[in-house]
């Protein structure tokens, strides 16, 4: 192998890991490439002692925040979930029929994070009685509802915890 090649496959090698490095966050970030960054931030609360913002992967049942239980009607609620539904949605019809700010926050980000339409989720979940895993999973056969379930919970409560803190 003469020099000249061996300088080639190194160039190429040190560009494949630089290319890798640039694009590298577009590929694992899926959803921040697609979704404006003000649809997918979620400020940690205000407080010193407060808790980091929620993890993206598996949680335990001890990571997750307990909320207190507030009104799905609740304007700074809908005002945080606007970011999470499609523009335009209007927040009082999103938020009827919901028993608490916590179920109506867990099926806005169920319905984010399957790419479910929110209305079904929520048609199903309120009309059909079905629960929220059951829902996703007759809406999304290929996702595992059960985990979508628990990272819907996980995301609400930190939504409940930022506005009640």
């Amino acid at each position: 192998m003469t020099i000249g090649k061996l300088l080639l496959l190194v160039a190429g090698f040190i560009g494949a890991v630089l290319l890798g490095v640039a694009i590298g966050p577009s590929l694992t970030h899926r959803d921040a490439a697609r979704a404006p960054a003000a649809e997918i931030s979620h400020p940690a609360p205000a407080s010193v002692n407060a808790r980091p913002a929620a993890p993206q992967g598996r949680t335990t049942k001890s990571a997750q925040p307990r909320p207190v239980s507030i009104p799905a009607s609740t304007p700074a609620l809908q005002t945080r979930l606007k970011a999470v539904l499609n523009n335009g949605t209007n927040m009082t019809m999103a938020a009827e029929g919901f028993r608490d700010g916590e179920q109506f926050a867990m099926v806005a980000h169920a319905a984010r994070n399957t790419q479910v339409p929110f209305v079904l989720l929520k048609h199903r979940v309120l009309n059909d009685r079905q629960t929220l895993s059951d829902a996703i999973r007759a809406s999304n056969p290929d996702v595992d509802g059960a985990s979508e379930t628990s990272r819907a919970r996980t995301q609400a409560r930190w939504d409940i915890v930022a506005i009640s803190s």
